[in-house]
């Protein structure tokens, strides 16, 4: 009975999507870099740039949309960063993305420690407010409700990448860089200014992402905030084959494990059927579930042919 009540309980939906949040636009983001064939694992540090270049710029007094750009910017810097390396250059994808990880990362926690040199308590600012007026809507108010606008803008994203991939020129060439670059290039598409352009443009998405830790979901900036939801956004796109739709549904049921694991630490043995296990066990949880169900969908996906796979002008 009690596990019906946790399923129809509005707060536990409400849990659900606000966890989705940042997962929906970082995985959305990375999925429009590797559509261009650019494998982008700069995302945990982006992400944790985006969250403290969003929460500064508040801080300093500028508004929260504001702070929202900022940290689209900051990630869009380093996604061209990464992109100056992987694609003119050619050097390895792995290896440049997890150099931006680690440079982004570090100087963001650098930055806050030059800012804030003898704080203990990290400061705060008024985060985005839930957008109560919702609630009246029939059946998914209540869940909305309790969501603030950043939710509604990943929730938005979503169709609009989708659209933009499948329904105009530039997300045809983008898919064509990914597929076939020599195509493309006879075709007189400029493979470099394609991939450098979505590799940017899906950074500034992973920083959106990592901003609404600190602009919604808390009120502050802290390290290891960011806690390898980038990872999981990477390992979704292999979920989600490539497709916004799957990847908004992928992060969902990540969510719901992770809001169930949260629910059993705190109610464990009260919902029936459940041993009482170590913490550690249900934390462990919603990652274990998403390693079996990437194994399912890893062997299905049928991923960009040209991914991780630098392109010079003029090889076949």
């Amino acid at each position: 009975m009690e596990w019906m009540d946790l399923m129809s309980s509005s707060a536990f939906w409400v849990a659900v999507l606000r966890l989705a949040t940042p997962l929906i636009l970082g995985t959305l983001g990375v999925l429009l870099c590797e559509r261009a064939g650019v494998l982008n694992l700069g995302i945990e540090g982006i992400m944790a740039a985006g969250a403290f270049t969003g929460w500064l710029v508040v801080y300093l007094g500028a508004p929260l949309y504001v702070g929202v750009l900022a940290a689209a910017l900051a990630g869009a810097v380093f996604g061209l960063l990464h992109a100056v390396l992987t694609v003119p250059l050619g050097l390895s994808q792995h290896v440049s993305g997890l150099g931006v990880t680690l440079l982004a990362t570090s100087l963001s926690y650098f930055a806050y420690r030059v800012t804030f040199p003898s704080v203990n308590t990290p400061p705060t600012i008024t985060p985005f407010a839930e957008m109560k007026f919702l609630d009246g809507i029939p059946i998914i108010g209540p869940v909305l409700a309790g969501q603030t606008p950043m939710t509604l803008l990943a929730l938005a994203a979503v169709p609009l990448l989708a659209w933009v991939l499948n329904r105009t020129p530039v997300g045809l060439a983008i898919r064509m860089v990914g597929e076939n670059p020599a195509a493309a290039e006879g075709q007189g598409l400029s493979v470099t200014r394609l991939r450098m352009g979505a590799i940017v443009a899906g950074s500034a998405l992973m920083g959106v992402a990592g901003s609404f830790l600190t602009l919604a979901a808390f009120n502050a900036f802290f390290f290891n905030m960011v806690n390898g939801r980038g990872w999981v956004c990477v390992a979704l796109v292999v979920f989600a084959s490539w497709r916004p739709g799957k990847a908004l549904l992928g992060a969902l049921i990540f969510a719901f494990f992770d809001a169930l694991q949260l629910r059993m630490q705190q109610g464990g043995a009260a919902l029936p059927g459940l041993p009482e296990l170590p913490y550690q066990v249900y934390l462990m949880l919603p990652y274990v579930l998403s390693i079996l169900a990437l194994v399912v969908m890893a062997r299905r996906a049928a991923y960009p042919q040209a991914l991780m796979k630098p392109y010079r002008k003029g090889e076949r």
